[in-house]
């Protein structure tokens, strides 16, 4: 699969099921921590800079952004998880609207978990992670920030992930890196076999 940059377009910022775009294309979400770099990890894997605005602040994003990824699916950042500064309220709002989000939206076809190579896995990712497969949903995980490891550890940092996350076999991790747009291809290539 190969995007044309100049077809990507954000689409819409909804919070509620009646604000979500039909498009009649099938849907890729993408979940992570607040700072683990999702609008980068988009901007990479669209060729545009700046389609994701990147901001300083983590926890910034609070609703489902929708984009449009050259017509052949849309891709739906979800905001982070585990922003310890967000109020219970704020935290319960958006829990009941990533719910509704994963439960009932037909057209979600396969979720891309993003984690950070670096660490392991914290809690929040690994509840993420199993609210996922209970729900069936396909997941790829992409390890971010792999020019931040020496290539000699990468494997190990692989396995520590697949470990504690208890990574069901068909669901795929990549070692991936926005700033050197490392293995971009590879994941392009594991949307196309969900979608």
């Amino acid at each position: 699969m190969k995007l044309n940059p100049n077809n990507i377009e954000f689409l819409i910022s909804a919070v509620q099921k009646e604000q979500y775009p039909k498009t009649g294309l099938k849907e890729v979400a993408m979940a992570g921590r607040s700072n683990v770099g999702k609008s980068s990890f988009i901007n990479a894997i669209t060729g545009r800079k700046n389609i994701a605005r990147i901001s300083s602040k983590p926890g910034k994003t609070v609703t489902l952004n929708f984009y449009n990824a050259d017509d052949q699916f849309v891709f739906v950042d979800v905001p982070g998880y585990g922003y310890a500064k967000q109020s219970k309220k704020e935290r319960e709002k958006w829990a009941e609207m990533i719910e509704n989000y994963f439960i009932h939206r037909e057209t979600l076809e396969t979720c891309v978990q993003i984690i950070d190579l670096r660490h392991p896995p914290t809690e929040d990712d690994i509840l993420m992670y199993d609210f996922l497969k209970q729900l069936d949903i396909k997941t790829i995980i992409v390890a971010t920030k792999s020019d931040k490891i020496s290539k000699s550890r990468l494997q190990k940092h692989v396995s520590i992930i697949r470990k504690e996350l208890e990574l069901e076999d068909e669901d795929v991790i990549i070692p991936f890196s926005s700033t050197e747009k490392y293995n971009v291809d590879k994941v392009l290539h594991a949307i196309e076999e969900r979608l």
